[in-house]
């Protein structure tokens, strides 16, 4: 169905390619291009939110053959996971833009141009129900990304850029060569194989995926599992595969890693919800103890790396390991074959955590990193934890506001950090105690190093050349003002999303199988 008569989906993933054309050939007009572009995106997107399924299907859908022979079609829908998705990129593409003025002077047309092209393509990605028209979208936004750190980031931007390319590709390439398997297996004499989410969830739920794929390939499917877990696990990412998110968080500049952390880390954690487990939900099952150990690993490591830093963006960038690594952890703890009603509670809970979790880290980590972005800007590139100190004396708004979205990564009760967590645990203590327990810990660690950085950045004696330390002007303040507000609205009425989500939650539930 398409609103009005008109393929929304295809027009919002089409407008931002629309928007770097102009972009690219506007020079130092180019942020203003960007700015219309993603504010019309944000609009088109709440308006999306709007009009999802109030049973929690998939909605909005647009279907046309593209090439049949291969199993490939032109396939759009969203539920409420997608759609959500679509709100966090829309907002945190816009808040990078924003976050990029006075900060872009080499090429600002194509910086502003692969802004908008990694926007269109995280929208692709969150809309696309074939794995082929899906696919195309998950590499073209590595593309820009790439070169928006390789061109743009810091002194060890090369590296850093290299090693991003190269352990996503990788990992795009495990995703590749699994889907051809499956390709190859469900294609008979008389029908071309599939490669439509929805219809290999369905063959995956009755067993017919397995029998397909052993008959043709032998007794592969774990395998075919491995890959695509390895695919995700490095995009989210997930321990041992996290070692080049730091250097690339680091390298990049913050409106670029406030895209990286706030929307890209989100399509490993979506591949998950909406490829793997439905159609690899028994094997995943199988494997469900070493997942959990990993995911354990990766909320608690990450908030341990995170307190043996000196630099703000590396803090924030194991931060996101260890807050992505609930979802991580809620998501492997809802694989339990046969579970009986207390444990389907716990799995709605869990995932109702996930989906929010999501959406919640992604507003709060891109303006935790848009705040650094302005502490640079201020103090010549400085972003070292004892480079301040006393800050909240010369720049008590900045002190602030910088405070509360850093409260929020913390999970203070009444932000919207607390919620997702809050109910992930709630999920996952019922449904393994073991791997909730041990997560606590990063829970602790977490809090130390948040307290920290406060204590570092904001508190003490102000040393003498930062005693005039520019506080946030009234654009900055007009520009941060909605997003506080969210990290507030999120926190104490959570039930504006939940409300919508839980019934897509209710739905995907009731077609799993593990």
């Amino acid at each position: 169905m398409n609103v009005l008569g008109f393929p929304i989906l295809t027009l919002l993933t089409v407008l931002p390619l629309i928007g770097a054309a102009f972009a690219l050939f506007s020079g130092r007009h180019a942020r203003i291009v960007a700015l219309f572009t993603t504010l019309a995106c944000v609009l088109i997107a709440l308006f999306i939110w709007t009009r999802l399924p109030a049973d929690g299907s998939i909605g909005l859908v647009e279907r046309a053959a593209w090439a049949p022979s291969l199993g490939i079609e032109y396939h759009l829908g969203v539920d409420g996971l997608g759609g959500l998705m679509l709100v966090l990129s829309a907002i945190v593409t816009l808040m990078a833009v924003d976050a990029a003025q006075h900060r872009v002077h080499h090429m600002p047309g194509l910086f502003f141009g692969l802004v908008l092209t990694l926007e269109a393509g995280l929208f692709g990605s969150f809309t696309a129900l074939n794995f082929f028209h899906w696919f195309l979208f998950w590499e073209l936004s590595l593309i820009p990304a790439f070169f928006l750190i390789k061109l743009w980031g810091g002194p060890k931007r090369g590296p850093a850029a290299t090693q991003f390319f190269v352990y996503t590709m990788a990992g795009s390439v495990a995703l590749l060569l699994s889907f051809l398997a499956i390709f190859f297996a469900t294609t008979s004499k008389n029908a071309p194989g599939t490669m439509d989410f929805g219809q290999l969830a369905q063959m995956a739920a009755s067993g017919q995926l397995a029998q397909m794929v052993t008959a043709h390939l032998g007794p592969v499917m774990p395998w075919l599992a491995i890959g695509v877990l390895a695919g995700f696990a490095v995009k989210v990412p997930l321990m041992p595969f996290h070692t080049w998110l730091p250097a690339a968080y680091a390298e990049a500049p913050s409106p670029v890693t406030m895209l990286l952390t706030g929307a890209m880390s989100k399509m490993g954690v979506y591949g998950l919800l909406r490829i793997a487990i439905p159609i690899f939900g028994p094997q995943i099952a199988a494997m469900r103890t070493p997942l959990l150990v990993l995911a354990a690993a990766t909320v608690v490591m990450g908030a341990w790396a995170a307190a043996a830093q000196t630099d703000l963006k590396r803090v924030l960038a194991y931060s996101s390991i260890n807050h992505l690594g609930y979802c991580l952890l809620g998501i492997f703890a809802l694989a339990v074959p046969a579970a009986g009603a207390a444990q389907q509670a716990s799995q709605a809970a869990a995932l109702n955590g996930v989906i929010l979790q999501m959406f919640n880290h992604g507003l709060t980590a891109a303006a935790l990193f848009w705040f650094v972005s302005m502490m640079q800007f201020r103090s010549g590139g400085l972003r070292g934890i004892n480079d301040f100190g006393g800050l909240r004396k010369p720049a008590p708004v900045f002190a602030g506001l910088m405070g509360i979205a850093l409260f929020s990564s913390l999970g203070l009760p009444g932000l919207n950090g607390f919620v997702g967590e809050f109910l992930i645990f709630r999920g996952v203590f019922s449904l393994s105690w073991m791997s909730a327990t041990v997560s606590v810990l990063g829970l602790l660690v977490t809090a130390v190093v948040i307290l920290t950085v406060i204590q570092k950045v904001f508190s003490g004696p102000v040393p003498e050349h930062w005693a005039a330390f520019p506080d946030l002007h009234h654009g900055e303040r007009m520009a941060l003002a909605p997003v506080i507000g969210l990290l507030f609205l999120l926190g104490l009425v959570p039930q504006l999303i939940v409300n919508t989500i839980n019934p897509t939650v209710q739905n995907l539930l009731a077609h799993w199988r593990f």
